[in-house]
């Protein structure tokens, strides 16, 4: 990336959703030269299937599809099938996001059917903390769901998943998920431009 010609450096900052989200903790744990990092709607731990880095292998957390629920449209939830990260079993699931050079910036929808996002991003503040490194910057936004797009784009409540073939609710009230949208945005922008351009003023948060 930092060869690229549209890349300026001499840093570089991620943008992670759903399970892009822990695949750029990952990135921001193991990398070197990533100085901000925004995780929306993520998991502090790796999912879906072992990570593997080098000689290391993270497994992915403990997951139970018996669990998933159907909405009375019909539609897929998959909030209830994935395990607590805290818990014994799950430990070497968990990235170790301490080691990363640059902070965290969580975009958390409230109403998020897909992940347990609020609970995900204080594991990842109380755990940056408990190992003396800056507290991440969480916003949450009420009525707001798994799919947190670019300003103006319709608001995602249900889809096809790519990889599961299935219809998936993930959740938002259409008028406060499209405002999330335009605020998230702003925020992001602002975030890099902190820590990616040295520019100080910060947005904070109108919702």
């Amino acid at each position: 990336m930092l060869q690229h010609p549209k890349v300026r450096g001499p840093s570089i900052g991620l943008l992670g959703f759903s399970k892009g989200g822990d695949l750029c903790l990952s990135m921001a744990s193991f990398l070197k030269g990533i100085t901000a990092t925004v995780l929306i709607n993520a998991c502090v731990a790796n999912t879906v299937a072992p990570l593997h880095y080098k000689d290391m292998i993270i497994p992915k957390l403990v997951d139970d599809l018996g669990k998933v629920k159907i909405t009375k449209s019909g539609f897929l939830t998959f909030m209830d099938t994935w395990s607590n990260p805290l818990e014994e079993h799950n430990h070497q699931s968990l990235i170790p996001l301490e080691k990363a050079q640059g902070p965290f910036l969580f975009i958390v929808g409230m109403d998020d059917q897909s992940w347990k996002s609020e609970f995900y991003a204080q594991i990842a503040s109380e755990r940056l903390q408990a190992h003396g490194k800056e507290r991440p910057q969480i916003i949450c936004y009420p009525e707001t769901g798994h799919c947190i797009d670019p300003p103006y784009f319709p608001p995602s409540r249900a889809s096809v998943h790519a990889v599961l073939g299935e219809a998936i609710f993930y959740g938002g009230e259409p008028k406060a998920h499209s405002k999330a949208q335009v605020d998230a945005w702003q925020q992001i922008q602002t975030f890099f431009h902190k820590h990616l351009n040295g520019k100080k003023s910060i947005k904070h948060s109108k919702i």
